[in-house]
This record gives C-alpha cells, sequence and structure tokens, in this order.
C-alpha cells in the first residue's frame, strides 16, 4: 500500500480524502498544485508530506521556477510538520540538476527508516493497543510508524488487536487506519475518540502508540489533536504511552512544545463531516490540528535506531542506520 509516485515528468497523489470508498489518483505537474494538495490533506503524515514536498520542488526546477520561492511555497502549506522543513532544508544543499534523485532518495529512505521503526517498535506491543490518527502507509512512504510497529507486530505473528480512535475533524482513524488494518488482515475495533478513557478502564488496552509531526529537543512531542488527552488517560490508567519518531521529526533547535507552531485548520471541519453540515453553520469554532504532550507522558520514543529516552542522544552519537 502507497499514497505517492513519480511519474516521469509528474507526480501521482492517491486522493486520501476519499478513501476508504474510493480510490482516486491526482496527477500534479507545479509545485503550486503539490503545496495546495498538503494543505486541502489529499496527502498526509509528516513523512508522505515532506515526500511530496520534496517531489514538488523538483517540478519547479523544471517548470524553470525560482527554487527559493517555491520552498517558501511548499513550506507554508503545512508548517507544524518539521519533516517538510527537513526535506527541503536537505534538498536547498543539492544543484537544481540533482533534486529529483534527491527526492527519490528521501523517498527510497523513508521505506527502510520506517521498517526498521517497525521492527524495533514490535517488540514493545503484545495484546490490545490503542492507536490516534494514521500512522501507516498511507502517512509515509510505504509501512508507517506507529501503524508500522503494529503491522510489524502483525507479520510477526504476535497476538495484537488494535484499537482505532476515529480521530475527529478529519477521521484519520475511522477512513484510513482502520481500511489499512482491514486490507491487511489485522484483528482491529473502531472507537470513537471519547471511548478511550471507558476502554482504557477496562483493562484491555497494554500499549498506546502514536506518531509525530514535530519532537522538540525536550521530547515534548507535537501530534494529532487529541494525543495529549490520550497520553493523560494512559498515565492515568498505567498504561506505557510510546511515540513512533523518525529522527526527521525531531527539531533539536526547538527548545521546548511551547516553541511548536500549531496549524489552525477551516472551522467547516468540525462544523460538518466529510461535506454534511452538523452544526450551526455560524456556530464559532477552534480547530487547532494538533496539541502538543509533554515528554514526562511518553514512555519512550521509537527510532530508526532503537527506543530512545531522554536525554535523546547527540548528533554525533547516532552512529549508522540499520
Amino acid at each position: 500500500m502507497h499514497s505517492i509516485e513519480w511519474q516521469g515528468a509528474h507526480l501521482s497523489l492517491l486522493d486520501q480524502r476519499k478513501l476508504p470508498h474510493q480510490s482516486d489518483w491526482i496527477q500534479l505537474k507545479t509545485h503550486t498544485e503539490v503545496a495546495q494538495a498538503i494543505t486541502d490533506m489529499v496527502v498526509r503524515g509528516a513523512p508522505a508530506i515532506a515526500i511530496a514536498g520534496a517531489y514538488g520542488l523538483a517540478l519547479a526546477i523544471q517548470n524553470g521556477e525560482d527554487r527559493i520561492e517555491a520552498s517558501k511555497d511548499l513550506f507554508e502549506a503545512r508548517p507544524t510538520a518539521v519533516n517538510l522543513q527537513w526535506a527541503l532544508e536537505r534538498l536547498a544543499l543539492v544543484s537544481d540538476k540533482d533534486v529529483l534523485a534527491e527526492a527519490k532518495r528521501i523517498h527510497q529512505e523513508d521505506l527502510m527508516l520506517n521498517q526498521n521503526i517497525g521492527r524495533h517498535g514490535a517488540a514493545l506491543l503484545n495484546g490490545g493497543i490503542l492507536t490516534i490518527c494514521n500512522t501507516g502507509a498511507l502517512a509515509t512512504s510505504g509501512h508507517g510508524t506507529a501503524l508500522g510497529m503494529i503491522r510489524s507486530a502483525h507479520q510477526n505473528g504476535q497476538d495484537i488487536h488494535v484499537y482505532i480512535l476515529e480521530t475527529r475533524p478529519y477521521l484519520q482513524g475511522a477512513r484510513l487506519t482502520a481500511y489499512e488494518c482491514m486490507e491487511e488482515g489485522i484483528p482491529c475495533t473502531l472507537i470513537t475518540d471519547g471511548m478511550a478513557g471507558a476502554l482504557l478502564k477496562t483493562g484491555r488496552v497494554q500499549a498506546a502508540v502514536a506518531g509525530c509531526d514535530r519532537v522538540a529537543a525536550n521530547g515534548d512531542t507535537a501530534n494529532k489533536i487529541g494525543t495529549y488527552q490520550l497520553a493523560q488517560l494512559c498515565h492515568i490508567h498505567d498504561v506505557p504511552f510510546y511515540i513512533a519518531m523518525p529522527t526527521t521529526t525531531l527539531d533539536r533547535e526547538c527548545p521546548s512544545g511551547s516553541e511548536i507552531p500549531i496549524e489552525e485548520r477551516s472551522p467547516l471541519e468540525v462544523r460538518s463531516v466529510q461535506g454534511t453540515p452538523i452544526a450551526p453553520n455560524n456556530i464559532p469554532v477552534w480547530n487547532p490540528s494538533f496539541d502538543v504532550t509533554p515528554a514526562h507522558l511518553i514512555s519512550g520514543w521509537v527510532t530508526e535506531f532503537g527506543i530512545w529516552q531522554l536525554p535523546f542522544p547527540a548528533e554525533a552519537h547516532i552512529g549508522q542506520k540499520d
């Protein structure tokens, strides 16, 4: 399962807004189309956004556009996900003729990174697992981060059952994580966001795992809205709460979660579900796309290098990738 393809001279994206009932691929030929697709959540998930952004810059160069302005346009599409900034900064170090090749490397490396996260994280999982949002193949180059841990555990034959939070308002859990689990035969149950506490109280959950869009140097972690309250509930019920963290999402220049910019999205996402109005048209709405979980609520950060605790290793001491 994948959601991103480079096809000769254009980028193809699986339109994740239409899943799980419709699989439409969109062809993009300019960086502005890619930036809009990122903003509109045609493609979503921090690693996938970085890959799409890298290909978007390749399109800008292919079309003879100013690469600095194109990078700015792409970065502003989703400012919370630090992977996008990381990819664009990496591409800034290569010549115009090498941008496409480097974008393809970023795409390929992400798959290996996810497989390593899955391998390291699978050992932490057994029995009931609670997760939020979508952190699987659709949010990455393939396999996934938090859902990649679950996927690896399932492939290993481990006895697991996934409880999927629907993840309002955009329903990435209900539409995408449920879809991936059903496609691969991973035992799963869908619940509403408000059922997490009641489920944890039953004792059926042995661990919770989430992804991340940016991790501060002190371990504070920005992820899909609802992650903070999930971490709090896990703390109350003495259930370990893990973050699947590709090191590309670690922002060592950001000292704490209070410095992470939080994107606010359209009130229409809250007033409606899949285009169907459910609330008064003029009701005021607060719609932050992310929240920040303090580091003390996190049991461990699962990276491509292994399971990290605080303080995080210095970059010089990370070593080579598996």
